[in-house]
């Protein structure tokens, strides 16, 4: 509810984590933030109710592969890493968004997964963390483009 609040009452954040691959090489949906390259371009000028929506979805499609590899057990050391590294967050989306930021722009040497509050779920124990991130950016850029082409398969220009 709070978290609900929040994005009712503050401005609306830009999911951006310095990674832009729209821009820089041309890909329909960003490795980095995995907003579609027509929300990225539009972003300034979307309403707040529409840069929400954009969020939302991101955040619904990052939680449902993010929660089938990694447990979150605390929220609170895990934005603390985050603010560490100098990595964005956003505090109004879940915290496994914030944990897909951290696996996409942190060095994983020395990172301690423990003392940054998350750990590896027991079906994948054997696999590294960098192999996990790996792996569930590639599955979120899979489910981004499935969606993208089940909703927006008539967005084919800027115009």
């Amino acid at each position: 509810m709070a978290r609900e609040l929040q994005l009712k009452t503050s401005p609306t954040r830009t999911p951006c984590i310095g990674i832009c691959s729209t821009t820089s090489v041309g890909d329909a949906i960003c490795r980095g933030c995995k907003r579609y390259a027509f929300e990225v371009i539009r972003w300034n000028s979307y309403a707040d109710a529409e840069k929400e929506a954009v969020l939302r979805r991101i955040e619904a499609l990052t939680v449902q592969i993010l929660k089938n590899r990694f447990h979150i057990h605390s929220a609170e050391a895990l934005e603390s890493t985050l603010q560490e590294r100098k990595i964005p967050m956003n505090p109004a989306l879940s915290p496994y968004c914030w944990l897909h930021s951290l696996l996409q722009k942190a060095p994983f040497g020395g990172l301690e997964m423990e003392a940054a509050g998350f750990s590896i779920l027991k079906a994948h124990e054997g696999t590294s963390l960098a192999a996990l991130a790996d792996m569930s950016d590639q599955e979120l850029l899979v489910l981004c483009e499935a969606h993208f082409a089940r909703y927006f398969h008539q967005v084919d220009s800027l115009t």
